[in-house]
């Protein structure tokens, strides 16, 4: 297995305070995730963070850039990822601020997307009504409730 790039490897350390996370190649460069969630992404050599309609104006108010690149037709495809700050960069506290927006965008998004058929499953099963059992084991009971009281 080919070892993380510094700049990943480094990414990961600034976004650490959030809690477990990792990263996967994918489409030439990484993702980042915290725990299952998709936060971030490194192409380039640089960090672009999920954003948000909520999130998006810190990003640009700092300066950032949205993460940006060119289909075959050379039309410009714009996702919701933007660079992170040059100065949350320098450390994990400085990028702290930023990567909590980023998660929670990307919290929000996953909120918004429908569930998974594994995820269905499970609720149902906590939603489902209760058996009730066998009319007679039920009576049995009562009785039983009744004799000791």
């Amino acid at each position: 297995m080919p070892s993380t790039p510094a700049f990943v490897s480094h990414c990961l350390d600034l976004l650490a305070p959030l809690g477990a996370v990792r990263a996967r190649r994918m489409f030439g460069g990484y993702g980042l995730y915290v725990g299952e969630v998709f936060v971030a992404l490194v192409a380039d050599e640089r960090l672009y963070m999920k954003a948000d309609d909520a999130s998006r104006a810190a990003f640009e108010r700092a300066g950032c850039e949205p993460f940006a690149y060119s289909r075959r037709d050379r039309s410009a495809v714009t996702l919701g990822y933007w660079t992170a700050p040059e100065q949350a960069l320098d450390s994990a506290r400085a990028m702290e601020p930023w990567a909590r927006l980023s998660l929670a965008a990307a919290l929000r998004a996953r909120s918004g997307k429908p569930a998974t058929r594994a995820s269905r499953a499970a609720a149902a099963a906590r939603n489902a009504p209760r058996k009730r059992p066998p009319a007679s084991t039920q009576a049995a009971k009562t009785r039983a409730a009744k004799d000791r009281g």
